[in-house]
């Protein structure tokens, strides 16, 4: 088994053992949470690293070129905010959210073939990894976010029926779990901004047109609008609380769809080989 084969499988073995464990820690009676998911999401998010670091040294470029790399880096990059975020903000329960989204993720990308090819000429510019980092640092944000706006509703029916107990106590409050959420919107839109000003600039350099109307970019364009929707009635009508979890829910079914939805059933220049 080659090296970085093995890295991923214990990757993804830790990120599978840290999702479960989040999911029996919302069934469970302690009013603590255990801190357990966090190191098992460590431990997986350094080899995973090591993952990517390998595979970057063997194919000489940032490994997001097939469907197996691109969803294991999408992993990669939710898991680093998952843990940045863990840590300023000791949310708890936030793992028994976040990771089971990065386990779907790691499953898909485990059912992908995995091999290490050349890549186009055309993906040989410093313009490539500036936008998918960017843009996949921007979707792992609104990951962040989903999980976010999914334990908010969850701690809003526990305070509308007035049932402060069980995991009522685990969860933070409506207004740290509405102020975390804006923060991760507010960080992820300029990171897809950036991304897609950054691919149109690319795609001037490769093709010597700025825009190609390609499925992705129609879809990518597409969510923008809808985040750029989503920030405008906070800040212009107020909306938050419910509406902007929902939202924020409903966002992220959109980037999961330009990811994958787009991915396999449109075909563009934006193929993964």
């Amino acid at each position: 088994m080659e090296i970085n084969v093995l890295l991923f499988e214990l990757a993804l073995t830790f990120y599978f053992i840290a999702a479960i464990m989040g999911v029996i820690e919302l069934f469970r009676r302690r009013k603590t949470v255990s801190k357990t998911t966090g190191y098992l999401a460590l431990a997986g998010f350094l080899f995973h690293s090591v993952n990517i670091i390998a595979r970057y040294i063997k194919g000489g470029h940032i490994p997001v070129t097939n469907l197996h790399e691109a969803a294991s880096f999408m992993s990669w990059c939710i898991v680093l905010l998952f843990l940045l975020h863990e840590y300023r903000y000791k949310l708890g329960l936030l793992s028994s959210f976040i990771m089971p989204i990065v386990l779907i993720f790691m499953l898909s990308s485990s059912i992908f073939p995995r091999e290490i090819k050349e890549i186009s000429p055309l993906l040989r510019s410093y313009w490539f990894g500036i936008h998918v980092i960017l843009a996949f640092m921007g979707n792992a944000a609104f990951a962040m976010a989903c999980g976010i706006g999914i334990m908010y509703l969850i701690q809003e029916r526990y305070v509308k029926s007035k049932r402060l107990s069980g995991l009522f106590l685990k969860l933070p409050s409506l207004q740290s779990l509405e102020e975390i959420n804006y923060h991760l919107i507010t960080m992820g839109f300029p990171l897809l901004t950036l991304a897609i000003i950054s691919g149109v600039i690319w795609a001037n350099t490769a093709w010597g047109t700025y825009w190609r109307w390609d499925p992705k970019e129609v879809w990518s364009l597409i969510t923008w609008l809808i985040y750029a929707i989503v920030l405008h009635l906070r800040l212009s009508i107020g909306w938050r609380g419910k509406k902007a979890a929902i939202l924020s829910i409903l966002g992220f079914a959109l980037v999961m769809f330009t990811f994958f939805g787009v991915t396999l059933l449109l075909k563009g220049i934006h193929v993964f080989n």
